[in-house]
């Protein structure tokens, strides 16, 4: 017979549920759950001892369609934010590279795009 996740192990915060005395949320766990990685290497990658990832898994289990919409709605608001930066990013690079530089300016631009072809970045 399996105990109930204790109500002092999962708390809401402003972060949403997460572990007390942590800042590891639900959503974060999910995350891992959803890439497939074996509990055990969950609880050592967050540092989680035994009764911290129990009731995590249980709580999550017990209450798996208000955490999987809640979590729907972290990755939702976390693309929206990732949306954003990208944009006005791109907008000051695009300001950017209507300024004139000079020669030496140039050179280092040129240098940080070469940098960035070693890496495979853009």
């Amino acid at each position: 017979m399996s105990k109930s996740p204790s109500l002092s192990t999962i708390v809401r915060t402003e972060r949403g549920l997460s572990l007390a005395g942590t800042r590891i949320t639900l959503y974060a766990i999910m995350d891992y759950l959803k890439l497939g990685w074996p509990t055990t290497l969950i609880q050592h990658w967050l540092n989680l001892d035994e009764t911290q990832i129990t009731d995590a898994f249980e709580y999550i289990a017990l209450h798996q369609d208000e955490v999987e919409q809640e979590y729907q709605t972290v990755l939702q608001h976390a693309r929206e934010n990732r949306d954003y930066w990208e944009q006005r990013n791109q907008a000051k690079v695009q300001h950017i590279a209507k300024l004139h530089l000079s020669d030496e300016q140039k050179a280092i631009q040129a240098k940080i795009q070469a940098r960035k072809a070693e890496l495979g970045l853009k």
